[in-house]
This record gives C-alpha cells, structure tokens and sequence, in this order.
C-alpha cells in the first residue's frame, strides 16, 4: 500500500516510516498538518496514519477537510489521549479507525489490514494460492476443501505470505508482521511457526506450497523452487 505518515513526534515518525517500509509499503511522512493535507489532495494514497496533535492543522481537521475533497484512503488516527470524545471525534470527521500512544508496530499493520479488508468489496476477503482458500474476515483456512484449524499467530504467519504470494516474505518482514517489531529476527521462532503451518496445510499427498528460500525467507506458491 502507499501509506502517508503525518506525525509530529520526529523519532515516532522515523519509527513508523521505517517499519511500514521494511512491511512492503511505500511511504511519504510530514510532521505537519497542512502539509499531510496536501499529501492527501494531491496524491493517491491508500492509506494514512494522522497525528491528532500537530502543527499548521490537526489530525481531526486533516481527516475532515480529505473527505469533504472526496478522498477515500484507509484513514488512522493516532493520539497519546485515551478519552472518548477524541475518538469519537476522529471517527465522526471520517476516520477508519483510531490508535492509542503507545501502540505496537503489530497493532498498526493489524488495525490498517482490518481497515483495508472493511474498505473492499466481500470478494477481495478471500485469498487462493492453488487448493488453498484463504477466509481474511472468517480467519477460517481450507485445503482442498477441508477446514485447516489453525491458531491466531499461524494464522496471521498464513495471511502475510498469502498476501505476498508469489514472492517470499523475509524472516525479519515476518517479525514485523506477525510479531512485535521490536521481537529479536535472529529467533528461531518463525522457523518454528513455519514448520507448525506446514504441518497443517502440507500434508501428505498434497504438492507443498510453503517453500524455504535460502537466504531470501519463504515463500507460498505452488512450485518446486526453494527447499520445502
């Protein structure tokens, strides 16, 4: 997605930025509101995490002004203030959904996945790489129509690497992802989640569709490429 991030706090801003790019996004930044709004008037967003303090226009305003302009960008307002009115400020003026300071990485990739499914039309909730049908609002998978019980963190693994199929997803944007970004990458743990999933959806007499690229990280398709 490309994703605007309008942050007053220059060392959050840089936090987000970065982590949203090492997730596969494209990213513009500002620190300011009038500029933010501009950002939004003047090129295609899909989506932005708007500040509700800032300087030159607040968040809110931003959000209120982008959607009287017509624009239709997945819109997050992000606040350090936990009372009510604020949120329901944010969401009168048009906002998708609101972030709470501090919140994790995770929450804000969770928070704009769920705003972007919300966005689309019912079709574009299910994903398919071959015999494996991927349910994104049900959080259900099946495998050549049998259901695949699968845990919140195995699924949410499934999701990121359906989401980039056919490219592999590295270890360290899985981290990101699936994981709090400040999780260590050099764990063990996404191999050992990788393995739990191929337990469930490779099973014996199916092709594999969870592949190891050396190097590069893993990768759901069909193919023989890789190490499975």
């Amino acid at each position: 997605m490309r994703i605007l991030v309008a942050e007053d706090d220059a060392r959050l801003r840089q936090h987000l930025v970065a982590a949203l790019r090492v997730a596969g996004h494209d990213v513009e930044e500002t620190g300011d509101g009038i500029a933010a709004l501009g950002l939004l008037k003047n090129h295609m967003q899909d989506a932005a995490v708007l500040d509700i303090s800032m300087p030159g226009m607040d968040g809110v305003s931003v959000i209120r002004k982008a959607r009287d302009l017509g624009c239709r960008a997945v819109m997050l307002l992000s606040t350090a203030r936990g009372e009510v009115r604020d949120k329901v400020a944010g969401l009168d003026a048009g906002a998708d959904d609101y972030l709470v300071k501090p919140y994790s990485t995770e929450e804000l990739l969770a928070r704009l996945r769920a705003a972007e499914r919300r966005a689309k039309p019912e079709s574009s909730n299910l994903l398919r790489v071959a015999d494996l049908e991927i349910n994104l609002l049900a959080r259900t998978a099946r495998r050549g129509g049998e259901q695949i019980v699968l845990t919140n963190r195995e699924f949410s693994l499934l999701e990121s690497l359906a989401q980039a199929s056919p490219r592999p997803v590295s270890k360290a944007m899985l981290v990101d992802q699936v994981w709090d970004h400040y999780f260590d990458p050099g764990s063990n743990v996404v191999n050992v989640y990788v393995n739990y999933l191929r337990k469930k959806i490779d099973l014996p007499g199916c092709k594999p569709l969870i592949h190891t690229l050396r190097g590069v990280g893993f990768a759901l398709k069909e193919g023989e490429e890789g190490t499975s």
